[in-house]
């Protein structure tokens, strides 16, 4: 049975992604499609607090597939993780004749869907877009594709450099707790070692492998290092290999928030365009508290309470291929 629906508010929260863009696109022109209006909330949930949001239309998001970021900005609140905070919002909300709410984010954006959902009744969906691809409930998560891609082409740019010089080079890689970055940009590149939280394997591994690689006859390496492994970051990494291999020369490069720019993939694109198309039909169907996301090829929904809760495990078949194709 399809709810009748008049208008959706959508924004975007937390860390912006590559694609966010191509998600509100395909959001506000799949309400047109329906006959219901599209209201762009700017400034994530500080801007639903605060009404700041406009009507939309299909010529408001024209041209903006192809650009990163969100037009739409994004924000941490504070605030609206207060009980009081999500009164205001959901009070903004009444008084602005929203019928429902998307939300692209991660699973901080989510834990605040969840409770709005919760408190207030208000129709839900999630769309996660983050680069670090750590959501439970879908293989990926809009920007992490194109964030492959940029620290790709960077480190091959800084091989260039350490073959050309002899150097150790450590590069540290956005993903907070979760490896799918570094592992995947490691196997990519062609990478020596791949550090990642989810299998740490110590400073005396490292320091095995590096000697090896000497024995092998390689003048150079690198080292993929996800920020959220627990050796203590790539400079911390870089002292103590020093310490234990004099001879090498070593060099850290943080690719910090370069990461999160740049024009979405294709691959992005056409993620962020059918999840965005789902969240409205899910709406339609009356369906709340769920997140849209992709599995084996296909869009399903899973709860946001399990997307939050839940950990997206890392492959233990690619840290098998990782180690092999290093020596």
């Amino acid at each position: 049975m399809t709810k009748q629906l008049s208008s959706i508010g959508v924004l975007t929260s937390g860390g912006d992604a590559p694609g966010m863009n191509a998600a509100i696109r395909a959001v506000v022109r799949t309400c047109v499609h329906y006959g219901i209006k599209p209201y762009g909330i700017s400034e994530g949930y500080q801007g639903l607090m605060e009404g700041k949001m406009e009507l939309l239309n299909a010529r408001s998001v024209a041209n903006i597939i192809n650009q990163g970021g969100t037009f739409l900005k994004s924000a941490r609140c504070l605030e609206f993780r207060t009980p009081e905070g999500r009164q205001q919002a959901y009070d903004v909300f009444k008084e602005k004749g929203l019928d429902a709410l998307v939300v692209i984010g991660g699973d901080g954006s989510f834990t605040g869907a969840k409770l709005f959902a919760e408190e207030f009744g208000v129709p839900v969906i999630g769309i996660p877009g983050t680069i670090d691809n750590d959501i439970y409930g879908t293989d990926f998560t809009i920007g992490y594709d194109t964030a492959l891609n940029t620290v790709v082409e960077a480190v091959d740019k800084l091989r260039d450099t350490a073959t050309s010089h002899n150097r150790l080079f450590f590069i540290e890689v956005m993903g907070r707790d979760a490896g799918f970055i570094a592992l995947n940009t490691g196997i990519g590149c062609g990478a020596e070692e791949i550090l990642i939280p989810e299998a740490s394997r110590g400073l005396d591994h490292l320091v095995n492998s590096l000697e090896r690689s000497g024995r092998a006859g390689k003048t150079s390496s690198i080292i993929i290092v996800a920020e959220g492994d627990k050796s203590g970051g790539a400079f911390e990494l870089a002292r103590q290999v020093e310490e234990r291999l004099p001879n090498y020369d070593s060099k850290v490069t943080v690719l910090g928030h370069i990461q999160r720019g740049g024009s979405p993939s294709c691959a992005d694109r056409v993620l962020a365009s059918r999840l965005g198309v789902a969240a409205v039909k899910l709406l339609r169907e009356g369906q709340s508290g769920v997140m849209v996301g992709i599995r084996n090829g296909h869009v399903v929904s899973t709860f946001l309470s399990d997307a939050i809760s839940q950990k997206q495990g890392i492959d233990p078949g690619l840290l098998e291929v990782a180690d092999i194709v290093s020596l």
